[in-house]
């Protein structure tokens, strides 16, 4: 459907900007008319580089009268205090994973939104690239039969050795739970709904890292977080769920996600990528069977934002909600509650799945 273009500010041009930009910079949906960053030259580049005619500081993008909708990419600790300036100008907002560091900033962003009349939304997107949709679709032609479970892993030696600037990854709003939780709890959120209760055990395997790629390599600095996760999730719907999130792990492995049911289990592809191969095995089959995934080459990091602005243009709903962020956000703060406590969590926070 043909849309007139929702004019977009992205906020903070950092290393995730990038995958971000190429993919607006390229939609129907949308019009990049802004960029803005604490480094002034940092949102030149990007302006000059994606063909964006301002660039700024948020002050300067939040007055301009085109932007309706603010792509909200900065660090963790900002994504509340940027969301809610942009929602005070009368701004759409979504908001890079984690949608906010604790389940009372998402709150306080989710009314401030709703008493201006303005949308939420948050990422990741990746759960509508077409390996999760293909997932998901699978699942509800009964494909497995009834769902009963899931194994999610992710694991690696941690973000340290690739990016230039990744201290924000072992502080608080970091860590493996909410820099990478939310691409696998989201996934699981699209298949089985919302979460009620969970038990968690964490742990710290380093108290500090060395950066390893970029202008900064051989730099020490601290640890302030956990950088390993195991947690049991219960859904309201019915399924368990068990979880590995880790930063210490010599043995990469990014694309363990399993759904066992009754009938058969489901292979999903890594949710945090936009494709990959479905794979199923019944209970009777000697071997995986492959579930031909669509070609999507529009697929990219920003779809969900495409998504947002056809929502908005067209009064209907969009999928990556701010319900839906918020309430991983509920989850990833009670998973992190469970192992400091011992003691199971419940998650109280609920979304309508679509």
């Amino acid at each position: 459907m043909a849309v007139n273009p929702v004019g977009v500010a992205v906020v903070g041009c950092g290393t995730i900007s990038h995958q971000y930009l190429a993919t607006l910079a390229n939609r129907p949906e949308v019009r990049v008319v802004a960029c803005a960053d604490l480094d002034p030259a940092r949102a030149a580049s990007a302006a000059a580089r994606y063909g964006v005619p301002v660039h700024g500081d948020l002050d300067t993008v939040l007055a301009h009268d085109e932007v309706e909708l603010v792509v909200n990419l900065t660090v963790p600790a900002a994504h509340a205090p940027v969301a809610l300036a942009a929602i005070a100008e009368g701004k759409h907002v979504y908001t890079e994973k984690p949608f906010a560091l604790t389940p009372t900033e998402a709150s306080t962003v989710l009314a401030a939104a709703q008493a201006a009349g303005v949308r939420t939304g948050g990422a990741p997107d990746t759960f509508l690239g077409a390996g999760m949709q293909t997932t998901c679709q699978a699942v509800a032609d009964g494909r497995i039969g009834t769902p009963l479970s899931a194994i999610v892993l992710e694991q690696g030696p941690g973000p340290h050795r690739w990016h230039p600037d990744p201290e924000f990854l072992f502080q608080a709003g970091g860590g493996p739970l909410f820099d990478m939780g939310p691409y696998y709890l989201t996934a699981l959120a699209a298949l089985f709904g919302p979460v009620t209760r969970v038990a968690a055990l964490n742990r710290t395997g380093f108290p500090e890292r060395v950066i390893g790629a970029g202008p900064r390599t051989g730099q020490r600095f601290p640890v302030t977080v956990p950088t390993h996760v195991t947690a049991l999730i219960e859904y309201a719907s019915g399924p368990v769920a068990t979880v590995v999130f880790s930063f210490d792990a010599t043995l990469p492995r990014q694309d363990f996600f399993e759904i066992t049911g009754t009938e058969a289990t489901l292979a999903a592809p890594n949710p945090n990528t936009f494709t990959g191969p479905v794979r199923l095995r019944a209970t009777s089959d000697s071997d995986w069977t492959t579930i031909p995934t669509p070609d999507s080459p529009t697929d990219g990091r920003g779809i969900g934002i495409c998504d947002m602005a056809v929502g908005i243009r067209t009064n209907r709903p969009h999928h990556a909600n701010g319900d839906l962020a918020a309430h991983i956000v509920d989850v990833m703060t009670a998973i992190h509650d469970s192992a400091e406590h011992g003691t199971f969590r419940d998650v109280t926070s609920t979304f309508t799945r679509m």
